[in-house]
C-alpha cells in the first residue's frame, strides 16, 4: 500500500480509493450519481481535489445509518465544487440533515426498545395486546402499527 502524500492538492482515482477504502468502482458511481467531482487531465486521467475525501466519508457513513443516496446527493449539492468547503458550509449541511438524523434514531430505539410490546398493528398475538389494543380497535386509527407511527 502506498501512502497518499499529505500535501498532495489532487489525488489519482487509485490514491482516492486507497485513502477512503472505497472501491474504484464506487467512485465511478458516485461521480455518475454527481456526489463528487473529478477533472480529466490531458491524458484523460480522473483527478480529484483532495477534500473529496470527506464527502466520500460523509457519504459512506450516511449509507451505513441507511440514508438513501438521493437525499445524501440533495445534502452534497449544496456543497461548493468550486472550492473545498469550510467548515460553516458542512455546518450548514449538517443543520439540513439534523432532523432527519433524529427522526431516524427515534425510530430505531422503537424498534429496539417498543418491539416486545403491543405496538397496534393488529396481530393480537402478544399477551398485553387484548389489554392495549382490545378488538383491535386500534385499526379504526389506520394501518400499521398505530402505537409506533403515532409517535
Amino acid at each position: 500500500m502506498n501512502q497518499v502524500p499529505w500535501d498532495a492538492k489532487e489525488l489519482s482515482v487509485g490514491q482516492v480509493s486507497e485513502r477512503s477504502g472505497v472501491a474504484i468502482s464506487a467512485l465511478h458511481f458516485y461521480e455518475r450519481q454527481n456526489l463528487i467531482h473529478s477533472r480529466r487531465t490531458s491524458g484523460n486521467q480522473r483527478r480529484y481535489p483532495r477534500e473529496t475525501l470527506r464527502r466520500i466519508a460523509f457519504i459512506r457513513i450516511a449509507q451505513r445509518v441507511g440514508v438513501p443516496l438521493a437525499s445524501i446527493a440533495e445534502y452534497l449539492s449544496q456543497l461548493p465544487n468550486d472550492h473545498a468547503p469550510s467548515r460553516a458550509d458542512w455546518k450548514r449541511v449538517t443543520r439540513l440533515y439534523q432532523n432527519e438524523i433524529d427522526e431516524r434514531i427515534h425510530r430505531l430505539q422503537q424498534l429496539r426498545d417498543e418491539f416486545t410490546e403491543c405496538i397496534g398493528c393488529g396481530c393480537l398475538s402478544i399477551g398485553s395486546c387484548k389489554l392495549a389494543n382490545p378488538y383491535d380497535t386500534l385499526a379504526e386509527h389506520g394501518p400499521g402499527p398505530r402505537r409506533l407511527l403515532e409517535n
